[in-house]
This record gives C-alpha cells, structure tokens and sequence, in this order.
C-alpha cells in the first residue's frame, strides 16, 4: 500500500501513489470496460432486488475490485493487467449498486400510487415507464457525476489523511495486494454458489419455507415473530456487524412485540373500536392489519425523523462542505494542461458546466415528470447541496452510513411546501414533487460512490480524467437495466397487498417518501401515528442512541430483522474469539467477501424467480403465497426452514474462522 501522509499540512511530505505520476501504463482498456459494465449491470439488478425486498443495498466495490483480479488474470497473464486496470473495472463495477439505491428508494413511488384506489379516485393515472427511468437515471446520475469533479481535488487531495474514505481505501488495499486476488476471489464465488443454490432450492424447489413465524394467542394477541430465512439478508447482517443489527431488531421488538400486543389489548377492552386510519374493530384485527394500520406509519415517522436528524448532525460538514465547493467550483483551472501531473487531470471545467447546463435543460424538458422550470430548478439546487453533502460525508464515515434517504426525505418536504405555495398541488405536485426527489438522490448516490471511486484512483495512481468518463459507462449500462427489473419485480411480487400480491414489495424508502408527498400535498396524511413515530425516534436519540437503524426495523416486518441479527452474530462471535488485531482483520475480511457472495447469489436468485413468476402464470400460482407450508416438506418445512438458515450462519461463521487455519 503507498505511504499514507496524515498530515495534509503543505510543509508535509508530498503523497507517492503506488503508480508514480511519471509511470504511463495501460487504463482504460476494453476488457476493463467489458468486464465492468457486466459487473455494474449484476450488481445493480441483484442491489435493487435487495433495496425493493429488504430496504438495504450492500457495497459493491470490494467485490467489483477482488472479482476483477480474479477474472482477467485467469484469462491474461499477471504482466498483461495493471492495477489501473484493476481500478477502471471497480470504478465502472462499483457504479450499479449506487444507481439501484437511487432508484429503488423514490421511483416505486409512482407505481405505489398507482395501485393506491385512493390515487385512483384522485385521478392519479401516470406511468412511469422503462424509457422514463432511463432518462431520470442518466441525467441524476449524470448531474451526481459532474457535480462532484470540482470538489475532487479539495475531498481527496487536499484532504487525504483528514477523510479516510473507508470503502475506497480498502478497495486499494485490495488491488494492490495483487496476487493474494485469487484467492479472495474464490471466497466470493464460494458465497455467490451457495447462495444461489440455497435460495434456488427454497424459492423455486420449494423444498422448505422461506418466511417461517408464530402469531401470538393469549396474553401476547397481536404479537408477531418470524425471520426471512435468506441467505442475502444473513450476509448483510454480517456486514453490517452486530450493532446495527441489534439496532434494528430493537425496532422490531418495539412494534412488533410491544406496541401491536399493546393495541390488540385495547382492542379487547373496549369491543367494536374502530381507530383511524384502521377501518376494522381493533379487536378483529391480526398483526399484519395491525402494521398496515398503525406500526408502519410510526415507522414513516421514526424513520422521516431518523433521517432529518442525521442530516442536521452534518451540518457542521455541510457549512464547510458548501463553501469549499464553491471555491473550488470557481477559482480552480481546468487541470488538464502538459505541465499538469497525470495524476491531477480532471475532466475539463468547461466541460463540467456546459454538460450541468444541459442536464438541467433536459431535466426541465424529461416528458412525463411535470419538471417545469421551478421543478427543474429545485432538482439541481439540492442536487448540488446535497452532491457537496454526500461527497464529504462518505470521506468521513463510508457510503454505508451516507443518509441519504434523510437528505431525499428533506429534499421532498421542503419541495412539496414551495410547490404549494406556487399554487402546485393534487396530483400533479406530487409528480413534480417525486420526479424532484428522484433526480436529487439519484445524483446523491451517485456522488458517495464517485467518491470513493476517486479515492481508490488517487492511493493508486490512475488518472482522474479517465476515471471521471468511464464512471458515465458505469452508469449507462445498468440505467439500461433498471427499469425491465423494476418493472419484472412489480409484476412478480406487487406493489401493495392484494388477494393476488399478499407479500409485496416492501420498498421502505420508497413507501416513506410516498406517503409523506401524497399526504403533505394532499392534505390527509395520518399524522398522529407519525408525529408520535418522530417522538419516539426523538426518544431514542436522547438516549445517544442513532435513531435511524431503529426506525428502519420498526418500519420493516420483524421476519427481516432477525436474520439480519444472526448474521451480526456470526460477525460478532468472530470478534470475541479472535486474539489479536491483524488475525481479526483477515478473518473479517474473508467474511465480509463470503457474505457478499451470499448476497449476490442469493439476490440474482431472487431476480431469477421473479421472471419465472412475471413469465409463467402457472408457476406465480404454485408460489402465490411464499408462507404457505412447503410444497415437499410439508408441515416440517417451518422446522427446516430453521435448521437450513442456521446452518448457512455456521457456515459463514466456519469460512470467516478458517483464515489462518493450514
């Protein structure tokens, strides 16, 4: 790994990449190019399946970077592919998931309203179609793209030593390991094979339950426990790492174990209660009504609190963020003249503005979005806020922890309330309203994953110009994808509960943010259950505790936050029996490769039962209901379903301990 100055004091010694500015050796190359687009497109649809299922994306960098060693050095010889190379592939690899999570968290939206019979009574008849997304994937994340080369040279040079930029630093630590790709690789594809097989033979075979759980009777009516028996959800538990499992479980525990008991108890004293927006007697009601009814709009509210507060702990970051970039914006050259190192060449400024200045007019023109020319102009004075944001925070804390659904959450208000004061409203505000929000996170998460992107090239050495262009190959090609998958998983699993779609897609971010733009334009949100949602996130911040991972379990079904638990067990369990810094760090990292297998296996699985479900009417019949009792098992396949996701646990814990065994 290159010497690492951290003191960025200009008396300090200046950084060395592992490729000096004076090497030339090969980039951009199309095997580089090939491999990565591949990379990007599998990533994003597997990322979206997780987004639009679960409520959470995983990193794709680490893998991007360790499977691309493996890859073009078992097709060329070691002296035939650089490390450049190696970073190129990462870089247009890494771009997918970002896209996905820009997506998955705002475009469901349209579609959740409509299959909304109260948007259709409105007369909500929009469609957002493939071409649509397209578009609003290509100019956000174009706008992401463009909007962060300015700042490149402040965040990452000027910078390095202070932001640490934790995703892009390892990616580097990975690539320059070199020959020690192999094998990492092949624990990647270990996890990937197993996943696809183990969800393959649940949700296809049918061989055991995917969702097992118990209703409670007696004392505990309304009460409710489950886990999503998926092999994508123990290995992000397992990246995640226990405490924010815990987190999350805590949430669950709260709604599903303490307040819906709750309910249903009053429901019993007081016969024929009827409280809005429920529209059956409490008494009547089973857990799932329950959550429909009240827990998932505390959860709205816990989690629009969550996020907004996250937000308002940066803005000491994003004061100092915003004026920086302004300087930069304006006072620096274009980077790109002979006397110019290799290493500090960016895409030319002129470039940057006349291509923004292009994007906001195609912004303002997108047909299908209701973006006149005040919608356009609020998409890129938060694109640009927040680009700045985002860019800073990730070089803090890592794109894992990047609020974004907080800036997108604020982004909508804030939208919504101007756009009503211009006299915008009904339902063509929330169009204008949501198209704003997509746009702004969409170019947020674009921008966290340049970013680190950036941050790999400059430990390495890579020319920042090059990296900067093929990030638009790393976006175009999935942007392609995007919308066959979303619209393949809506005709799959639903979007709200229907006799035909009784476990739809549960988007959280996706739900939150149209339930706060349909209600705040609207005028009928139930905002009781959401203010008291936003209190008791506030409740749990006075305790020092973040908020947002409680909320999130609170506004997810508690079967998705068990397993997360036991993956961060399995984590946790190999900290506790590990002595020793360096031997833990490998052992981490050889999970956290596994883990990621698991969640690509599993979710492209996923991806793959959804098209056999859109494309065959008979087989959405034979899986119309994923918690009915197993098709072969039978009775037993609650208690299989138990013995198989806990035995995939062991084997992540077993494949994690086996580092530095002979």
């Amino acid at each position: 790994m290159p010497n690492q100055d951290n003191n960025s004091s200009p008396n300090s010694k200046k950084f060395e990449p592992y490729i000096k500015a004076s090497q030339i050796i090969p980039e951009v190359t199309i095997k580089a190019l090939v491999l990565g687009a591949i990379i990007s497109v599998v990533f994003g649809v597997a990322n979206a399946y997780l987004a639009l299922k679960f409520g959470m994306t995983v990193s794709a960098s680490i893998p991007a970077a360790v499977i691309s060693m493996a890859v073009l050095r078992s097709i060329y010889s070691k002296k035939n592919v650089t490390v450049l190379e190696n970073n190129i592939v990462q870089t247009v690899g890494s771009a997918g998931e970002s896209l996905a999570a820009g997506i998955t968290f705002t475009i469901p939206a349209f579609f959740i309203w409509a299959a909304d019979t109260e948007m259709i009574a409105m007369g909500y008849m929009h469609e957002v179609s493939k071409t649509q997304i397209f578009w609003m994937s290509m100019l956000g994340g174009s706008l992401g793209i463009l909007l962060m080369i300015p700042l490149r040279k402040y965040l990452v040079d000027k910078e390095h030593g202070k932001l640490k930029f934790p995703e892009g630093t390892a990616c580097a630590e990975i690539i320059t390991a070199g020959d020690e790709g192999g094998s990492k690789a092949k624990t990647v594809f270990m996890g990937l094979g197993l996943g696809a097989v183990y969800k393959a033979l649940m949700v296809i075979g049918r061989f055991w339950n995917e969702s097992p759980g118990y209703d409670f009777k007696g004392l505990l009516k309304g009460g409710t426990i489950g886990i999503d028996a998926s092999p994508a959800l123990v290995g992000v538990g397992y990246i995640i790492g226990p405490r924010i499992a815990s987190l999350m479980l805590a949430g669950a525990v709260m709604g599903y174990l303490g307040i819906s008991p709750l309910l249903a108890f009053i429901g019993e004293q007081i016969p024929g209660l009827i409280i809005s927006p429920g529209d059956i007697p409490l008494s009547d009601m089973n857990p799932a009504q329950l959550r429909n009814s009240y827990i998932k709009y505390l959860g709205v509210g816990a989690v629009a609190f969550g996020g907004t507060i996250s937000l308002v702990k940066s803005i000491p970051t994003i004061i100092s963020s915003f004026s920086s970039g302004f300087r930069q914006l304006f006072n620096r050259g274009s980077g790109n003249d002979e006397n110019t190192p290799r290493t500090d060449r960016d895409i030319p400024m002129s470039v940057v503005l006349i291509g923004a200045l292009l994007i906001v007019t195609a912004v303002w023109l997108l047909p299908g979005t209701e973006l006149h020319f005040l919608g356009a102009l609020l998409a890129v004075l938060f694109g640009f806020f927040f680009v700045v944001v985002s860019a800073r925070i990730v070089g803090l804390i890592g794109s894992s922890s990047n609020p974004v659904s907080g800036m997108t959450i604020f982004t909508l208000l804030v939208t919504c309330m101007i756009l009503l004061q211009f006299g915008i409203d009904g339902v063509n505000g929330m169009i204008t309203a949501m198209s704003v929000g997509t746009v702004v996170c969409i170019a947020v998460c674009m921008s966290g994953d340049i970013a680190q992107d950036l941050k790999t090239g400059y430990l390495l050495g890579a020319t920042p110009r090059l990296q900067q262009w093929t990030e638009f190959v790393g976006l175009f090609f999935p942007a392609l994808a995007m919308g066959l998958a979303l619209y393949l998983l809506g005709d799959a699993f639903g979007w709200v509960e229907t006799v035909d779609t009784p476990n739809p897609l549960e988007a959280p971010q996706a739900n939150v943010m149209a339930t706060i733009v349909k209600g705040v334009i609207g005028g009928n949100i139930p905002w009781t259950p959401i203010i008291v949602g936003a209190f008791l996130a506030l409740g749990i911040e006075l305790l020092g505790i973040n908020s947002l991972p409680v909320a999130i379990g609170l506004y997810l079904p508690i079967s998705l936050s068990t397993p997360l638990m036991l993956g961060g067990l399995v984590a946790g369990g190999i900290k506790k029996i590990t002595k020793g810094k360096e031997l833990f760090k490998k052992r981490q990292e050889n999970g956290i490769l596994f883990a990621s297998g698991l969640v690509a296996g599993g979710s492209l699985i996923g991806v793959l039962s959804a098209g056999l479900i859109a494309g065959i009417p008979d087989f959405k019949t034979f899986c119309k209901d994923y918690n009915d009792i197993s098709f072969i098992t039978g009775e037993f396949g609650q208690i299989l379903s138990l013995i198989m996701v806990f035995g995939l646990a062991f084997t992540l814990f077993h494949v994690a301990k086996s580092f530095g065994k002979k």
